[in-house]
């Protein structure tokens, strides 16, 4: 309990930081950039085509000169646009989160090394490859359980109960294990991972839940459009810093732990080597040597 309430305000701590702050923003700007060289080069485009799709819906034709009516304006000059906008705005901000997330795991595992565990030995007993491969197949077994579980979402308690509880499994199966694929070794990492199951699996299910906050303001900025183009933005910043939030428990949390492992294993290492062997009497070592 003291290493889990102990790694929960250091990471609330850390979150604080300028560098995690500014790492909170780099979604927005990779997002932003993303968003101005496909509009650079597919807006028009898109939005004619989007257009004439509007267009080819015979069934919308009277909507359209009864809206037009009211505002003296055709409203598919903006709903074409506004079609685009929400259609591109999910993918974009997927794209977005996961390189930020690739970068942003490691750097924030670095930081807690360097600051609490300078003298920490590298083992490196995972690569990157083995890491994305191992991330690769939990999130596929993850979803999986997902879509098996749904129609128990419609009993009201597990709705509340299973996506989080997956979700948290995710979470504690991917960023424990990035957190000491660099220090520990293959052995070490199987060793904390058994040890430290149940606190590292509730640590991922209470990421969890507060990973679907941002849900919310998501949901609202789709359903005020006025304010979508704030309200996203804030989404998009609160999953980032939520998922800062989660690297940081999760790097202070193993690296503190397999710190105490070897220190454990070093004591218990120099108790045995100051243990002396028992002596063996002359009249005993003669007979014995003797014929």
């Amino acid at each position: 309990m003291r290493l889990l309430l102990d790694s929960f305000w250091r990471a609330v701590a850390y979150c604080l930081r300028p560098r995690v702050m500014l790492l909170s923003f780099l979604p927005l700007v990779v997002m932003a950039v993303l968003a101005g060289g496909i509009g650079y080069f597919y807006w028009a485009p898109a939005v004619a085509w989007t257009r004439e799709a509007l267009d080819a819906w015979p069934l919308l034709s009277s909507v359209w000169g009864w809206i037009g009516g009211l505002f003296s304006a055709d409203p598919r000059t903006f709903l074409a646009p506004l079609a685009v906008v929400l259609a591109s705005t999910p993918l974009l901000v997927l794209v977005s989160l996961i390189v930020v997330a690739a970068f942003m795991a490691p750097a924030l595992t670095r930081l807690v090394a360097e600051r609490r565990f300078p003298a920490l030995e590298q083992k490196k007993g995972a690569s990157m490859l083995g890491s994305i491969a191992r991330s690769i197949g939990v999130t596929l077994l993850a979803l999986v359980a997902l879509i098996v579980s749904m129609p128990l979402w419609l009993i009201p308690p597990l709705v509340l109960i299973l996506p989080p509880l997956i979700w948290g499994w995710l979470t504690y199966r991917v960023m424990s294990f990035d957190a000491l694929a660099e220090h520990a070794s293959a052995e070490e990492r199987a060793t904390l991972l058994r040890t430290h199951r149940l606190p590292l699996l509730g640590i991922g299910v209470l990421c969890g839940y507060l990973g679907a906050a941002p849900s919310i303001v998501w949901a609202s900025g789709i359903l005020f459009a006025a304010a979508f183009f704030v309200l996203v933005p804030i989404a998009i910043w609160i999953y980032t810093l939520v998922f800062a939030f989660s690297a940081l428990w999760f790097a202070h949390y193993c690296l503190d732990a397999l710190n105490q492992l070897r220190a454990q294993r070093g004591a218990l290492a120099a108790n045995t080597a100051a243990v002396p062997l028992p002596s063996i009497p002359a009249a005993s070592a003669s007979q014995w040597s003797s014929p």
